[in-house]
């Protein structure tokens, strides 16, 4: 084995972000012991930061060592137990991918199934609420697969209405658009920290409001997670009286991520979903320009994650391999029933800026020439800078 060196990337994609130089140096900073007071005085910071982020004042807030994937299986995990019902509504990939693991929890599952590149449809929930009692409601927010956005306020509403608890999935929101929780009324709330944190991977931020924790501990049975175990990881994160051995946890990753807190605080966090608008406003006017289309509604799509429809006869794994190897540009491909079909491109954190969609511009357009389809860059550069504003 030799020391890896990996290449120079501009991460466009739909996760991970690009990660500031100041993250990763916080990163590499000493490690200490997992139960270091210093450290324990950081975890509070870290734990502050989140609620304020969620805007969860009366929720439990603290980072999962794991992907957001982590954080949806502790939601499910916890909150759910065998033969309990949920309703999964489903617009994507990862509405899917809830569904699919409630039924490893045990639970019965009832999906409300909607096209690719909608929004969640609060009618068809309440249908489904309505024909059968259910114990949790969960949705995503921001679905990844789509780059759409659905509204949890009424869903939250919904939820509380018949009795059921509340999981919203914030992987691809949290940081780039506002997330709620209290005005939401959400119960539990789950994100990552590679997308609009622009932190690197391998953490889940997570906040349990106080009806899930009454949930969690009114279980009959145990949890069908250890790592996970809510009771565990509190007696970590807020013991009482000092706190209890649970896990080691991911010391220098968990630097990254008060660094990258720290900021977006900084920056301001309503100046960052500014930022992200914008930037998102001169993206479309540039993809246009160029002649792509991007097929979600205007009103249902996300800043930070757009999909971009590949043109009749142009490959777009081709265009996005010479993007790759020309300009070092990586975006992503279609997932599900877009898969083929689109792009994804994501402007999260410190990836939505004017000069990543100029460059994406260029590497597109020279993409997109490659394979015959005429498109003129320059168009496309004047119609994003006229959009973009001060940034």
């Amino acid at each position: 084995m030799r020391t890896f060196h990996p290449p120079r990337r501009v991460l466009l994609g739909p996760g991970p972000s690009e990660v500031s130089s100041r993250v990763l140096l916080a990163g590499a900073r000493p490690t200490i012991g997992h139960l270091d007071p210093a450290f324990i005085g950081l975890m509070d910071e870290i734990k502050g930061g989140l609620t304020r982020l969620f805007r969860a004042p009366q929720h439990a807030c603290l980072p999962l060592p794991g992907p957001g994937t982590a954080g949806m299986e502790a939601a499910i995990m916890n909150l759910l137990e065998p033969g309990q019902a949920i309703v999964v509504a489903v617009n994507g990939v990862f509405g899917r991918r809830m569904g699919e693991m409630a039924e490893r929890a045990g639970a019965e599952v009832i999906r409300v199934e909607h096209a690719m590149g909608e929004p969640v449809d609060p009618a068809r929930v309440e249908a489904a609420l309505w024909a059968r009692g259910a114990k949790a409601l969960a949705f995503v927010h921001a679905e990844t697969s789509t780059g759409v956005v659905s509204d949890p306020g009424p869903l939250c509403a919904l939820a509380r209405e018949h009795g059921a608890l509340s999981i919203v999935d914030c992987v691809t929101s949290l940081g780039g658009i506002p997330v709620d929780a209290a005005g939401w009324g959400a119960d539990v709330l789950y994100s990552g920290t590679q997308k609009c944190l622009s932190a690197p991977p391998g953490l889940s931020p997570f906040a349990l409001g106080p009806r899930a924790r009454e949930a969690v501990a009114a279980r009959k049975t145990r949890a069908r997670t250890w790592l996970y175990d809510f009771d565990l990881l509190m007696g970590y994160w807020s013991g009482t009286g000092g706190r209890s051995y649970h896990h080691t946890a991911p010391i220098n990753a968990l630097y990254s991520l008060h660094e990258a807190l720290v900021a977006l605080e900084e920056e301001g966090v309503e100046q960052a979903f500014a930022r992200h608008r914008r930037v998102h406003e001169g993206f479309v006017a540039g993809v246009e320009a160029l002649g792509l289309r991007l097929p979600v509604a205007p009103a249902a799509r996300l800043p930070q994650l757009n999909v971009v429809e590949a043109p009749l006869g142009v490959d777009e794994a081709r265009a996005r391999a010479l993007m790759l190897d020309r300009f070092g540009v990586e975006i992503g491909g279609g997932l599900g029933d877009w898969a083929g079909r689109v792009w994804r491109v994501g402007l999260m954190g410190a990836s939505a800026t004017p000069g990543h969609v100029r460059l994406f511009l260029e590497a597109m357009a020279s993409a997109l020439n490659a394979q015959g389809h005429a498109s003129n860059v320059q168009v496309a550069l004047d119609a994003a800078d006229a959009r973009f504003g001060p940034v």
